[in-house]
C-alpha cells in the first residue's frame, strides 16, 4: 500500500557538531522532498558551523572541521532550506527528538521565520520503535530485506529512512494509517508542547510544565503565583524555542 499525501513530504537528516541542539550546530543536512504525484527533489548540503566540531561527531559522520571549513554557514542558505521546506510536512528518523529541534534552532538563529506547528512531524522511528523495536540499520535489514551501506552518512540516512517507511506501509498493510497526519500521531510518544519537552499537555490537554519544582503543574499557575521562574526561563541556556513556546503561554496567561 502506497502513502497517501496530500502535501508534500520532506525526508531529512542533519549531522551536527555534537547532540546538544541548543548549543551544537549543523554540518551536513539531506532531504528527499516527495510531493503527491510521486515526485522526487534531492539535495546534500554541507555548513560551517563557525565551531569546532567535536571529536565524538566525526567518529561517527566522518566530516571534520578542515571537510566544512569553506562551506557557507547555515544562515547563508536558510532561507533557501526554508523555502523548500515550507508547505510540507517533515519526516526523519529519530527527528522529532534530534533533527527537528536542531532544524528550528539554527532557522531561529539565522532570523527565519519557520512555523514547524504547521508540519505534520512523522518519526519513522516511532513506528518502528512500536511496531519492532530496533536501530536504523537493523529497521532496514528487517523491512527492506538488505544491509544499510554508509550508515551514519546523511544521505544514506535519509535515504534508508524513507525506503523504511514505504516497506512499512506495506508490511502492516490496514494495521498502519497512510496518511501522513495519522501517521504521525501513531508515531508520537509524547505530548510535547515544545521540542525539548519541558512543557507537555496533560490528559485533559492543559499545557503543564514537564520539569523542575512545577512539573506537572500547570503552567497557567506558574505564571500567575510564580513569575519570577518564568523571567527565570527565558534567561536561563534554554533552547530557543522552548523560551518563544514561553513566551507564547506566558501572553496567554498574564492577565
Amino acid at each position: 500500500m502506497e502513502l497517501k499525501l496530500e502535501r508534500p513530504l520532506v525526508f531529512f537528516d542533519i549531522e551536527a557538531t555534537g547532540l546538544d541542539t541548543a548549543r551544537d550546530r549543523i554540518v551536513e543536512l539531506s532531504y528527499i522532498k516527495v510531493w503527491p504525484d510521486g515526485r522526487e527533489e534531492s539535495l546534500t548540503q554541507r555548513f560551517n558551523p563557525t565551531i569546532p566540531i567535536s571529536a565524538e561527531a566525526t567518529a561517527v559522520n566522518g566530516i571534520s572541521d578542515a571537510d566544512v571549513a569553506d562551506c557557507p554557514t547555515f544562515a547563508e542558505r536558510a532561507a533557501d532550506i526554508a523555502t523548500v521546506f515550507a508547505g510540507s510536512d517533515l519526516a526523519g528518523y529519530n527527528s522529532n527528538h534530534f533533527d527537528v529541534p536542531m532544524l528550528v534552532e539554527e532557522f531561529i538563529r539565522a532570523g527565519v521565520d519557520f512555523d514547524v506547528t504547521q508540519c505534520c512531524l512523522l518519526d519513522v522511528q516511532g513506528i518502528y520503535h512500536k511496531m519492532e523495536p530496533r536501530t536504523l540499520s537493523a529497521a532496514y535489514r528487517f523491512y527492506c530485506h538488505g544491509e544499510l551501506e554508509d550508515a551514519h552518512t546523511a544521505l544514506a540516512d535519509t535515504r534508508a529512512t524513507y525506503d523504511v517507511l514505504r516497506a512499512q506501509l506495506a508490511h502492516y498493510g490496514d494495521r498502519l494509517p497512510h496518511d501522513v497526519a495519522h501517521l504521525a500521531e501513531f508515531a508520537r510518544f509524547n505530548r510535547n508542547i515544545d521540542l525539548a519537552g519541558r512543557f507537555v499537555y496533560d490528559d485533559k490537554g492543559t499545557p503543564v510544565f514537564n520539569f523542575s519544582k512545577h512539573k506537572g503543574r500547570s503552567v497557567e499557575w506558574v505564571v500567575k503565583n510564580d513569575p519570577g521562574f518564568i523571567s527565570w526561563m527565558q534567561q536561563a541556556d534554554f533552547t530557543q524555542n522552548t523560551k518563544q513556546i514561553l513566551a507564547k503561554l506566558y501572553l496567554r496567561y498574564k492577565s
